[in-house]
């Protein structure tokens, strides 16, 4: 569908919370080299595990390029709908697609800019002209209009409550390696014009050592509008617990867009987590991604996905998965709550909400 030179705020459309209804949830094969040990061998089993869990709930859309459309269909099931659109790597949610809606039952895309997690100053790899495609290219297919939005930004940097809210990080939105060129006050203004969103709360970072710049997804998820989950932390000791405090302290202060109090529930912190010797093996090597033994990773239960009846979320540590899963079902009383073996793709830098991005349903009011 080709481009559109009006905007959503103009045109009267908005980006739906993660809990409205999905039309599909669409993900990437995994397979890069200097990101996922044995050109994805182990993190390809969790990619499928992740997608048929979905699937009871939301249909899926792999996309994978040429090269090794063969190795995806074969690994994935039959009803799993596989597409050829290349990509440099697999985050669905920072390369797809961000969908808007109307009252009236029409959808249309947000392509934003695209520059891996950085550019030429802090980015995760030197080419990112696949991945820059990738959301046009969902939009054709998908069959929607599309807005070519002025920013760079990652869909994992943001959440929003469908309501008006939007919850990000400075940490990442204001960072130099994304929109230097823009002040705080021009990115909330961008923000306000292509989400039609009318407040926008700041966290100061994201989850400690994430190599996204802080994406807000691996911190905190919307819940509902006016209740959100957070990630947690009880030792002192750990640099993640005055993140987490600094968090809850500004989330405890302000008031979402309709002036609701918010509530907060806090999920457990995993680990923390370190990279093993095995894992830093079978790598080709980068400049831009050293997965080094020993490294902390950025392990987070608030990196789930809610698709439709459905929550999918990361399993990452024996002594808290069961603990976030009687959270998550708390939160969520009328959703499956299903926890998926999630180490892979956490090694790979980010989870299940990352590697995924909802398409939402049309739906006229």
């Amino acid at each position: 569908m080709s481009a559109l030179y009006t905007s959503p705020i103009l045109d009267g459309f908005r980006m739906p919370a993660e809990h409205e209804p999905q039309e599909q949830v669409w993900m990437a094969w995994p397979t890069r080299e200097d990101n996922w040990r044995e050109k994805g061998k182990y993190a390809q089993p969790e990619f499928v595990a992740v997608a048929s869990a979905i699937a009871k709930f939301t249909p899926v859309t792999f996309i994978v390029g040429a090269a090794h459309y063969q190795q995806a269909r074969s690994a994935l099931p039959d009803h799993i709908r596989l597409i050829e659109i290349p990509s440099d790597d697999c985050w669905m949610r920072d390369i797809g697609a961000t969908y808007v809606v109307n009252d009236q039952g029409e959808r249309r895309a947000n392509s934003w800019q695209f520059n891996a997690w950085g550019g030429e100053l802090d980015g995760l790899y030197d080419a990112w002209q696949q991945d820059n495609a990738v959301a046009e290219k969902m939009a054709a297919i998908t069959g929607d209009y599309v807005y070519e939005a002025p920013l760079i930004l990652e869909g994992g940097s943001i959440h929003v409550d469908g309501e008006g809210t939007l919850y990000t990080t400075e940490e990442c939105l204001l960072h130099p390696s994304r929109n230097p060129d823009l002040s705080k006050a021009d990115i909330e203004d961008l923000l306000k014009v292509y989400l039609n969103v009318e407040k926008i709360i700041w966290l100061k970072n994201g989850l400690f050592n994430d190599e996204t710049n802080g994406h807000i997804d691996n911190i905190l998820h919307v819940i509902r509008p006016g209740v959100v989950a957070l990630t947690d932390c009880n030792d002192p000791n750990d640099p993640q617990y005055a993140i987490s405090q600094d968090a809850l302290r500004v989330l405890s202060q302000t008031t979402d867009a309709k002036g609701r109090t918010l509530e907060i529930i806090k999920l457990p912190l995993p680990g923390p987590l370190f990279v093993s010797a095995d894992e830093a093996k079978n790598l080709t090597e980068s400049p831009y991604m050293n997965r080094q033994v020993g490294e902390r990773l950025a392990a987070s239960y608030a990196n789930f996905l809610i698709c439709n009846e459905g929550i999918v979320f990361p399993l990452l540590d024996d002594n808290t998965d069961e603990q976030a899963k009687q959270i998550l079902q708390g939160a969520f009383p009328n959703h499956q709550v299903i926890g998926v073996p999630a180490r892979n793709i956490l090694l790979g830098g980010g989870n299940i909400h990352c590697i995924t991005q909802q398409v939402p349903k049309k739906h006229a009011i």
